[in-house]
């Protein structure tokens, strides 16, 4: 890889309003989600909102995993950030877009700290 991370963020449309809402299937989605492309899960919080949403982060030795939910519009807004060759993140998001029972998503890649070789000796600080 010549890049020290890829993230995917997703716009996930048409998704079933009772999971979106349920914060403990957003939650356990989320974390399958992880271990399915092949992460390490270090940390878990999620927040449920009144009267309806959820908001969540699992972090993952390879980075992380983000949701917010829009339960009455029956979307997610979905990022999915691992660094490493060992954990594929398009296996996450297919996974979470499966669950969320999604009519329809976009998502698009970026490469994260794409690592150009370059003479030390030759750059100059830009003042």
């Amino acid at each position: 890889m010549n890049a020290l991370g890829r993230q995917i963020l997703a716009e996930i449309h048409g998704c079933d309003s009772n999971v979106l809402n349920d914060i403990t299937s957003v939650e356990e989605i989320m974390v399958q989600a992880a271990l399915k492309a092949g992460a390490e899960v270090r940390e878990v919080a999620f927040h449920k909102f009144s009267p309806q949403g959820v908001s969540g982060v699992v972090v993952i030795s390879e980075s992380h995993l983000a949701v917010h939910t829009w339960p009455e519009h029956g979307y997610a807004a979905v990022d999915v950030f691992t660094c490493g060759d060992s954990v594929n993140p398009w296996d996450a998001c297919n996974y979470i877009v499966e669950q969320f029972r999604a009519q329809n998503f976009t998502a698009s890649e970026t490469l994260r700290g794409v690592l150009v070789e370059s003479n030390v000796s030759t750059q100059k600080a830009a003042i």
